[in-house]
């Protein structure tokens, strides 16, 4: 079931037309993520199984344990104690710290973007004013030149 869930999570992420760049890396990304923590907490209880000194011995802390490497906070309640579980942390690390970034960055475009649409009607706006008042004014003057020229011809 869980498998079928993510396969459409992540293939409604990606699939949908009109949808930004940016906003299908996040998806993506975070999919990895999610991908990254539960088979990180998978492995790293693999590896830390029975070796001296562990203490992530059930899944439920292995999870918790790669929750908080990804998101970098690391309480210091579980740690990897041998060299293969230090790897899957380092990656598990990597990983949470580039989606992070990635969601950022996207967060940051999206208001950026936002924000430069609203500019830019405001401008174009402005624009159209400007050329219906040019207009305008060039339908005064040519009237007041037409008034002006069949002043002069009658006099």
């Amino acid at each position: 079931m869980l498998p079928g869930f993510f396969t459409r999570a992540v293939r409604s992420l990606l699939a949908r037309e009109g949808r930004s760049l940016h906003l299908k890396a996040a998806g993506a990304t975070t999919a990895a993520l999610v991908v990254v923590l539960f088979l990180g907490a998978w492995a790293v209880v693999a590896v830390e199984h029975g070796a001296p000194r562990a203490n992530l011995e059930t899944y439920p802390q292995g999870l918790w344990w790669s929750i908080e490497t990804a998101t970098t906070v690391g309480y210091g309640d579980f740690y990897p104690v041998t060299l293969g579980g230090r790897l899957i942390g380092a990656v598990v690390m990597i990983v949470g710290i580039t989606t992070y970034g990635m969601v950022t960055a996207a967060l940051a475009t999206w208001f950026v973007g936002r924000e430069q649409r609203r500019r830019h009607r405001i401008a174009d706006g402005a624009r159209e004013f400007g050329e219906e008042t040019a207009r305008a004014l060039h339908e005064r003057f040519d009237r007041l030149e037409r008034m002006v020229a069949g002043r002069g011809e009658r006099e």
